[in-house]
């Protein structure tokens, strides 16, 4: 479906959208891939190594209304990835995260909707269900956007959906690059927040495969939330530093000791397919009811039962020391 197709991604030189970038080359033919993003070393930096004829680089801000009405002209789809992740950095900022997450999703709604782009998807995280922090207050409001999208579009094209997913093995300002730092560095202790915490765990790979996939199967207003297994934060310190001790420091501020991606006040909202979840709208669409249960491609699933909840503590799936290794040489 992307074969000459002009398609953009927000926060395009981020480590999803690189990845984004290299799968997309690899397996289609887009008449144009714009690379949205406000930071201009980093998109020459990215230029060295994705320069393909149909490749665009586009500065520009998603704060910026007017530039994302520029940016979006004659766009089949675009991938929202563009936002302010870092959990400290938006407690201690919360303005600036709120204009990149909440103002900057507004802003992309509306020159999707302007431009009469096809499909939207906007990249969702765990830490949107039932928020504790900042960063997942701003993208819960982001989801609820992006959701209301399709009711404000009326009676136009465009569709939006989100993907919620958990921590990206290796993705930058993560545990594992800072670990390795660490260990690089001759560390003898690796610090730990709590010896109980648990985590979601995707490969960059797999993340894009996902999103790439919700295209052709999305309606329009669903999260989609992956099944993916969890780590041990103990198990993650172990894998990468095998004999080091472990120096317990305590969970930084916003942070949960077990992340939730389908919340228990969800569950009648909940659809289970044989490798995903979809979470459905709360809200009724003008003019369009969709059968959730069917998605596009054919595939079938079943409401979960009452007060359901999937988070990465209750997960049947945990990764073990040497599965945690060899996904890590899948993250490149």
């Amino acid at each position: 479906m992307f074969n000459n197709k002009s398609i953009l991604i927000t926060g395009g030189t981020g480590s999803f959208g690189q990845k984004y970038t290299k799968t997309i080359l690899e397996r289609y033919s887009p008449k144009r891939l714009i690379i949205l993003s406000r930071d201009e070393l980093k998109q020459y930096e990215m230029q060295q190594i994705y320069n393909a004829p149909c490749m665009r680089y586009f500065l520009g801000d998603v704060r910026d209304g007017d530039r994302m009405m520029q940016a979006f002209k004659d766009v089949d789809y675009v991938i929202h990835a563009a936002a302010i992740k870092q959990v400290p950095a938006a407690e201690y900022n919360p303005m600036e995260c709120i204009k990149t997450n909440i103002h900057g999703a507004e802003n992309v709604i509306k020159a999707a909707i302007a431009n009469k782009v096809k499909k939207v998807i906007a990249l969702s995280t765990d830490k949107a269900a039932n928020p504790i922090n900042l960063y997942g207050a701003t993208k819960l409001a982001s989801d609820k956007l992006f959701v209301a999208g399709n009711n404000i579009v009326g009676d136009g094209e465009t569709r939006f959906s989100a993907v919620r997913y958990g921590n990206v093995v290796g993705s930058r300002g993560s545990v594992v690059p800072f670990f390795q730092k660490l260990i690089k560095e001759g560390a003898q202790s690796l610090p730990i927040t709590h010896p109980d915490m648990t985590r979601f765990w995707i490969t960059l790979q797999d993340g894009v495969d996902f999103v790439l996939k919700n295209f052709s199967r999305m309606q329009g207003g669903e999260i989609f939330v992956p099944k993916i297994p969890s780590v041990r934060i103990t198990d993650l310190a172990q894998a990468y530093g095998p004999g080091l001790s472990h120096d317990i420091v305590g969970i930084r501020p916003g942070e949960k000791m077990h992340e939730i991606m389908c919340p228990a006040d969800d569950s009648h909202h909940t659809i289970e397919f044989d490798d995903h979840f979809v979470i459905t709208p709360s809200i009724s669409f003008f003019g369009r009811e969709h059968d959730y249960s069917l998605n596009q491609l054919g595939e079938k699933g079943s409401l979960v039962e009452q007060g359901f909840e999937y988070h990465s503590g209750n997960n049947p799936h945990f990764l073990t020391v040497d599965e945690i290794k060899l996904l890590d040489g899948d993250k490149a």
